[in-house]
């Protein structure tokens, strides 16, 4: 017998949704997309008329309390991740949280102490996770192929020159280092196995206290150096790369965040380039599939909750070397 899907309500009519949820939950991930909920029902009843979802709900409350509904996707804003989240697992139900978990790693604390209270399944979504690449960068990494590690460095630099969007309002947890550079950050600490010690941050704001850029000097155990670079609206219009330099070759990956569109893998060693391509589905696919099973409990989830936490406190350090203080507070 097939296992009965997985049935998804979302809170709030994010533009993110159908790429993130809608579209991949149709492409056999064992998920469905039952009921989405707005503060506004008129918005909510459009978006679903437009991805054919069944159900609507004029609050976030009403759909945690369908009881059709097994799981929650929280696409809110940065500020009320910790809100929803923790609300949503008291009302029983699992989550998938888009990145970052909170506002800050205090609000994450609390939000994987209600996860653990609840004993429903709290993954934050970090879908690059998902794809065989990510599997791939680190087996490489791990291997000895590239000697002993050196140097790690990241970047996650996009254009979005929206001053009006709520990733540059500082009320809602904005900036370029809570949303381009949690994946920059996440993918630094992916593949250095370990967490590190902020050295010194740079930023380029905005507004006051809100980055449009950010470049964090980096330190991993055993003198392993790093860098992590994000931006939102830069000179850098667009720069999404990993790179890990050995003592006998080089690690080198253009786009490791949504690989499925395109990406590049090079190996240097020896004076010799090696490319490699590394198939799958969408990450928000691969992602999906990890959750429904995750939740069946034929795999473990990823990231843990460990991880998702060490991310936020490293994203906290990064905004306190920069003198820009924590988001949410």
């Amino acid at each position: 017998m097939t296992n009965p899907p997985l049935r998804f309500g979302i809170l709030g009519a994010a533009r993110i949704a159908p790429m993130a949820l809608v579209r991949p939950a149709r492409e056999g991930t064992g998920v469905e997309v039952v009921a989405v909920a707005a503060r506004d029902e008129r918005r909510a009843r459009a978006f679903a008329r437009r991805h054919r979802i069944p159900r609507t709900h004029g609050s976030y409350a009403a759909l945690l309390a369908d009881p059709e509904v097994d799981a929650v996707y929280v696409p809110l804003p940065n500020s009320l991740h910790a809100e929803w989240t923790i609300r949503a697992l008291e009302a029983g139900k699992h989550v998938l949280c888009e990145k970052p978990l909170a506002s800050n790693a205090a609000e994450a604390a609390l939000v994987i102490e209600a996860a653990h209270r609840s004993g429903r399944l709290l993954i934050e979504a970090f879908h690059w996770r998902h794809h065989p690449l990510a599997a791939r960068m680190r087996e490489i990494v791990t291997s000895g192929e590239l000697g002993e590690i050196r140097r790690v460095e990241t970047a996650m630099c996009i254009p979005l020159p929206l001053p009006g969007d709520i990733r540059y309002r500082l009320d809602l947890g904005g900036g370029a280092t809570m949303d381009t550079g949690c994946y920059a950050i996440d993918i630094a600490r992916f593949l250095a196995a370990a967490e590190p010690e902020v050295i010194s941050a740079t930023a380029r704001l905005s507004s006051p206290r809100v980055d449009r850029w950010m470049r964090a000097e980096l330190r991993f155990p055993g003198g392993v150096e790093g860098r992590a670079t994000c931006a939102l609206f830069s000179a850098t219009l667009v720069d999404v790369r990993a790179r890990v330099v050995g003592s006998r070759g080089e690690l080198r990956v253009f786009n490791p965040v949504a690989p499925h569109l395109f990406h590049r893998l090079s190996v240097v060693s020896g004076g010799a380039i090696r490319r490699e391509r590394i198939e799958g589905d969408t990450t928000y696919s691969h992602q999906l599939s990890a959750f429904a099973a995750a939740v069946r409990g034929e795999r473990e989830a990823s990231p843990s909750l460990a991880s998702s936490l060490a991310n936020m406190r490293a994203i906290d350090a990064v905004y306190d070397a920069a003198g820009l203080g924590l988001r949410g507070t």
